[in-house]
């Protein structure tokens, strides 16, 4: 059973996983980490901002989930835009050291592969943040994606695109088709930490970690995981069945165990 851990609100979720990633960096300078896009992490790196005063990022290595396929780097919306506004800049990490996977039109065919040879080279990914959409899917894995699958082209929904569409002009101008991590390559990080706010969510995150593992709700792959820890506010845990005992567990967790 994956571990979830139920707060008050976003800023408070943000602040423990950004603590626990600032443990890890300080244990592990080289640390190689899984950066998620879109709103729900922001809560996360707003927080790392002031805790990574002092603290040497220079060799902290990531893995961007997701990039749109056919978009233009430059592009405000792309997600190595993105990263780079987010996450690189405001954190102070090494832009060489940290990578969105290639959604240029010319050799997107190799593009899945040689991310998952970035991956493997960097010694695998030792914290994987993830979100989740409202049909479950996790990085751009809709429903119906294998358990066993790599980076690869993916077709979006029109569900993803509609949820997406905040960012664009319009819906129009969101891309169909995107470059993801799979879920067989999500499951290979070492820590996976997923993270859901609003009651929007709620019905996401019960079936990902309560109901059956199934294709038709890609994230309910982290139950295959051995280390998980899934961070929600009330709203988004207020579908869960075992919501007592997941807060009973949590305050009586010994504080050796870290996260």
């Amino acid at each position: 059973m994956a571990e979830v851990v139920i707060l008050p609100d976003a800023p408070s979720a943000g602040a423990l996983v950004a603590d626990e990633i600032v443990r890890l960096i300080r244990d592990r300078p080289h640390a190689v980490l899984g950066l998620a896009t879109g709103s729900t992490p922001l809560p996360v790196y707003e927080a790392l901002r002031s805790r990574l005063h002092g603290v040497d990022v220079s060799r902290v290595r990531g893995f961007a989930l997701d990039e749109y396929v056919g978009i233009d780097p430059a592009h405000p919306q792309s997600y190595r835009s993105v990263i780079t506004r987010e996450v690189v800049e405001p954190l102070g990490l090494v832009p060489a050291l940290i990578r969105t996977p290639d959604g240029r039109l010319e050799g997107i065919q190799h593009a899945g592969d040689q991310y998952e040879d970035a991956i493997e080279a960097a010694g695998g990914i030792d914290l994987q943040l993830l979100g989740i959409g409202t049909d479950g899917h996790i990085g751009f894995n809709e429903p119906g994606s294998s358990f066993a699958s790599r980076t690869r082209v993916k077709t979006l929904t029109g569900q993803t695109r509609a949820d997406n569409a905040r960012f664009f002009a319009s819906v129009d101008e969101v891309p169909v088709h995107c470059i993801t991590q799979g879920l067989g390559t999500i499951l290979r990080a070492r820590h996976l930490v997923l993270l859901a706010f609003g009651e929007g969510k709620a019905d996401a995150v019960a079936g990902a970690v309560e109901g059956p593992v199934t294709a038709s709700l890609p994230g309910s792959a982290i139950q295959l995981h051995p280390h998980v820890t899934v961070v929600v506010d009330e709203a988004a845990a207020s579908r869960l069945h075992y919501a007592e005992y997941y807060r009973d567990v949590w305050r009586n967790k010994p504080e050796w165990q870290g996260l």
